[in-house]
């Protein structure tokens, strides 16, 4: 007869698989930088109004208050970056999912700042965005692991 434990969910089983070992490591390095960008950004919007200048940058768009458009703007795209690193590190099902979203947006915002802000606005000049780089392999990576994640 097998003996039940009262705490048997709390025990490790030897077939335990974690979802984070799933990811690799540089977007763990990435993670913990967009937990720390995301709780920062909550932190700016709730003391904003007692801050004279914060410099925020991100994808090419720069603000220097969190109550300006842009500023407000980068807030919210840090604050999604803080939530889903959030949920790939403590490996929620719906992490992979808003990843593959965060990615895409991230690359389109890219895109857009690189090919058509220097066109249309005459005081920001064009510069090659290299955050598509990682921003690609990310996307690639997600979208790889997606069903893996999911299934465990």
């Amino acid at each position: 007869m097998e003996n039940n434990s009262v705490f048997e969910e709390f025990e490790v089983k030897n077939n335990f698989a974690r979802r984070r070992s799933l990811l690799p490591v540089w977007i763990k390095i990435f993670i913990w930088f967009f937990l720390i960008g995301g709780s920062v950004a909550t932190v700016l919007l709730m003391a904003g109004l007692f801050l004279n200048k914060v410099d925020l940058s991100l994808y090419g768009i720069t603000a220097t208050h969190p109550y300006t458009l842009t500023g407000f703007l980068l807030s919210i795209l840090l604050i999604y970056k803080g939530i889903v690193a959030y949920g790939l590190w403590f490996e929620q099902k719906w992490a992979p999912q808003t990843a593959v979203i965060d990615a895409i947006v991230g690359i389109a915002i890219c895109i857009i700042m690189m090919a058509v802000i220097p066109f249309t606005v005459p005081n920001i000049s064009f510069t090659i965005r290299l955050e598509l780089i990682p921003l690609y392999f990310y996307l690639q990576k997600m979208k790889q692991i997606r069903k893996n994640w999911e299934n465990l």
